[in-house]
């Protein structure tokens, strides 16, 4: 695909919330909880455009 239609396509791609990924408080490190963090900042910000 060229670069001018992946850009074209850009904006009509779908954004997906669900996202089959288990999340385990009881082996997760620090590293896990602030990537789950930063995840659910990153959603909170696409819901309120």
């Amino acid at each position: 695909m060229s670069a001018k239609r992946s850009q074209e396509n850009q904006g009509k791609l779908p954004i997906a919330k669900n996202e089959d990924v288990e999340f385990s408080a009881e082996v997760a490190d620090r590293d896990d909880f602030e990537a789950a963090e930063r995840a659910n900042a990153a959603d909170h910000r696409q819901e309120e455009c």
